[in-house]
């Protein structure tokens, strides 16, 4: 409605180097869903489609690009990542979205902190973050697989974060947090389990004592998987400021 203040906080993904990234570093598949939104917050403004009060944010100018492409100048795009005091805009906002942030967030306490502060007496904040520690593949060498996800969540700081977001939220100052478990299943040869196959590929070799040639064979077994599915947790976790 308008006047109503909204900020749209970008999401994370692992470094294609296999080095965490700075927290709020975008894929472009989350990236095109975060583009979504921001033009779905500008849709709840008035009739001429401009919404003053709706905010997005994005550390990578691609992303930010994007975003503006679909937009236009009806949302305010601001190139920041959230980190400690002061890093995002200073609100005060009625809702906020932290999408695939704070799993990749150095100081998750400090991150929680600076949310906490942007949001106005009632705002609510929304986070979606993975179980990384929940990734399953298709195909034969269970132990293999574990490996591949051990060296994996090694690549981010928080892999299990959903799982111990709730008390922080509490301790943060946050009201009435919840947790709901939405499992994602999906062939691991295409879509986002093709993409999320190759980020893997790419960032754990030389983790755990994986080598090259031993991720790029499980690699092509997971491919020669065809439609048998892959599977992570993602958790949609909910708070609201007292």
């Amino acid at each position: 409605m308008p006047g109503r203040r909204d900020l749209r906080d970008a999401g994370g993904r692992p470094g294609a180097g296999g080095d965490p990234p700075a927290a709020g570093r975008s894929s472009r598949r989350a990236g095109t869903r975060r583009r979504d939104r921001a033009r779905a917050a500008a849709r709840r403004a008035g009739r001429d489609g401009r919404c003053p009060g709706a905010c997005g944010i994005d550390p990578v100018p691609h992303m930010l690009e994007l975003a503006r492409d679909r937009c236009g100048d009806r949302v305010d795009l601001q190139r920041r990542a959230l980190a400690g005091p002061g890093s995002l805009p200073g609100g005060p906002f009625d809702a906020v979205a932290c999408l695939q942030v704070l799993e990749f967030a150095t100081d998750v306490r400090a991150a929680l902190t600076e949310l906490h502060r942007v949001l106005r007496p009632g705002g609510r904040l929304l986070v979606l973050d993975t179980d990384w520690t929940s990734l399953r593949w298709p195909g034969p060498g269970v132990g293999r697989h574990r490996r591949i996800r051990d060296a994996w969540c090694t690549c981010i700081p928080s892999p299990r974060l959903p799982c111990e977001l709730v008390p922080l939220l509490r301790a943060a100052g946050f009201a009435s947090p919840r947790a709901e478990r939405v499992p994602m299943r999906g062939p691991a040869a295409a879509g986002y389990g093709a993409v999320l196959r190759e980020m893997v590929a790419v960032a754990v070799p030389g983790r755990c004592g994986l080598s090259r040639a031993e991720v790029d064979t499980w690699a092509t077994a997971v491919a020669a998987c065809g439609d048998e599915p892959f599977s992570v947790d993602r958790w949609f976790v909910g708070a609201s400021r007292p």
